[in-house]
């Protein structure tokens, strides 16, 4: 499983604005419902719900919000490069800029923590982050998360 199997183009959106992390996560899940068919406040819901376990800001200006869903049949992923970043409550303390919202299906399958994992992997390359912040559109955005 590769990111471009659950990320598609359009789901990126380039220095997107929310002045937190709660507000930040409603928006994504706005996004998101529009093309799953579900509801917004659910998915936020799901999602601040994780939140509440612990932050998914894994440190060097990333998170990586993710939630179960019975209604998701594969993952789903929506990137979103903020501008200005946001405090998300990082392991790091550091601001957040770079956000990747992924929905799995529930129960827990195999594929899930691939993906999972895979969207965590990219994020740990020091090059791949400076060039997801030097990027210029939503177009270059996805390129460089996908390649």
């Amino acid at each position: 499983m590769t990111i471009s199997d659950f990320l598609a183009p359009a789901d990126v959106i380039f220095d997107a604005r929310a002045a937190n992390k709660q507000q930040l996560l409603q928006e994504l899940s706005k996004k998101a419902a529009s093309n799953l068919g579900l509801q917004a406040e659910y998915i936020a819901s799901e999602l601040l719900k994780r939140e509440d376990l612990g932050s998914t800001g894994m440190g060097r200006g990333v998170a990586i919000p993710h939630a179960r869903l019975p209604m998701v049949k594969k993952p789903y992923g929506v990137m979103a490069r903020l501008k200005p970043a946001i405090d998300f409550e990082a392991i790091d303390g550091q601001l957040v800029d770079l956000v990747f919202l992924l929905l799995l299906p529930a129960p827990p399958e195999a594929d899930q923590l691939v993906a999972l994992a895979s969207v965590a992997r990219k994020f740990k390359t020091d090059e791949l982050l400076k060039q997801l912040r030097r990027v210029r559109n939503e177009f270059e955005l996805y390129s460089a998360m996908i390649e």
